[in-house]
């Protein structure tokens, strides 16, 4: 769901000019490689432009200045600090509101513009997915993802910045947006909507979510902030394994990632009390259930699936509790976030049957054979104290009956 952009952070390479090897460097630069050598003569020149400047500027305050060496060696160690983070990369540049006003005075915006443009910013918005019907966009921090709101073509750029889905406070730094641009992704992992614009015309988007995902790497052992998931079956060995996870809290655990599941409903029922917990939540598989919803009121001849009933009985399930689930398979797709255990009442009755399952069954069937790229998995269990149907998106078809 989200548009696969290289990191717009990476530094291009230049190729190197041709002639004689350059010599080893001698002196405190020794031992230095290439690429530091290079930022550090960057940050050189850095330092003696800024000690440039502050020398030639006639309003310093006498009073207020320092012995030039001490200026330099501050200007050094800034820029220095500055040129050589290579683990993270700088903050892009942060657009201010005289910038904005030139960019619209540019490009002749009008009162007609203007509208337009709050026009969009007003009209409901689909959700994501073959469905239409997904609330939550996932990525990892920093990354470009599509911009939900669709500006009209030529229209002047917005300010835009992310606000935390818990309590809309802000995340970030505002950045622009124009027609047909990615936004980019908060570099803290968390719960996000987007505000547009500033002011008394400041929009939050609060129908739709991205969740900025924990990588998976911040799992040290079996935990993760002093949550207990255990290991992947085969993670040791370099077999599949999630990107990352959602960090959920008791507030958020009610944020809705579609028109029937909420987000608390993948939290894995293993008794664990504290908070917060971490979950594995795919949009296909979301993207999957909401059209087979929608397939079932179809078949009713309901006009509006939302009155649709959906429980979930089992979404994302750590490694550790999946492994003491009776009858759950090694390699469960609970695991990874694409399956959902589900009961839907198809007829309306106010109860889950196993006619409801048999309904559902149906359904499942319809979709995959109309979007091959749901395919997956299906389990009826109609032998159980209530029936339920497994629903999974693992990318082959797979079914059973119990």
């Amino acid at each position: 769901m989200t548009v696969p952009v290289a990191d717009a952070d990476t530094e291009p390479t230049s190729s190197p000019s041709p002639g004689p090897p350059a010599p080893a460097p001698a002196g405190p630069d020794a031992g230095l490689t290439m690429f530091e050598l290079a930022r550090l003569e960057e940050a050189r020149r850095r330092a003696a432009e800024v000690e440039a400047r502050v020398r030639d500027s006639g309003s310093v305050v006498t009073k207020a200045r320092r012995p030039r060496s001490w200026l330099s060696a501050l200007a050094f160690v800034g820029a220095l600090s500055a040129v050589l983070t290579v683990y993270r990369p700088s903050e892009p540049d942060v657009a201010s509101l005289d910038e904005i006003a030139a960019v619209r005075a540019r490009s002749g915006v009008t009162t007609a513009d203007s509208a337009a443009v709050a026009a969009a910013l007003a009209a409901p918005r689909p959700g994501y997915g073959r469905s239409g019907d997904v609330l939550v966009r996932v990525a990892m921090p920093g990354q470009l993802v599509e911009s939900p709101v669709a500006l009209p073509a030529g229209s002047a750029p917005l300010r835009y910045r992310w606000v935390r889905a818990a309590d809309s406070s802000e995340a970030d730094a505002p950045r622009l947006l124009t027609a047909g641009t990615a936004v980019v992704a908060p570099r803290q992992p968390g719960l996000y909507r987007l505000a547009v614009g500033e002011g008394a015309s400041r929009r939050v988007l609060d129908d739709l979510s991205l969740a900025v995902l924990v990588p998976f790497a911040q799992k040290f052992g079996g935990t993760i902030n002093g949550y207990r998931m255990g290991s992947w079956p085969f993670e040791r060995l370099g077999g599949e394994r999630p990107l990352g996870f959602v960090e959920v809290t008791a507030r958020t655990a009610k944020l809705p990632v579609s028109r029937h599941v909420r987000l608390g409903d993948f939290v894995t029922r293993d008794g664990q009390a504290q908070w917060p917990r971490y979950v594995v939540v795919s949009p296909r598989l979301l993207d999957k259930l909401e059209l087979v919803v929608a397939e079932i009121a179809k078949l009713r001849g309901v006009p509006d699936p939302s009155s649709i009933r959906v429980r979930v009985n089992s979404g994302f399930r750590t490694p550790l509790h999946n492994s003491g689930v009776e009858g759950s398979a090694l390699n469960s797709r609970h695991q990874y976030g694409d399956a959902a255990d589900v009961a839907i009442d198809a007829d309306g009755d106010g109860r889950f049957t196993s006619f409801d399952s048999r309904v559902v069954g149906l359904a499942v069937e319809m979709i995959e054979k109309r979007h091959p790229e749901l395919v997956g998995g299906l389990g009826v269990y109609v032998n159980t104290g209530s029936s339920y149907v497994h629903v999974d998106a693992r990318g082959r078809r797979a079914r059973w009956w119990r």
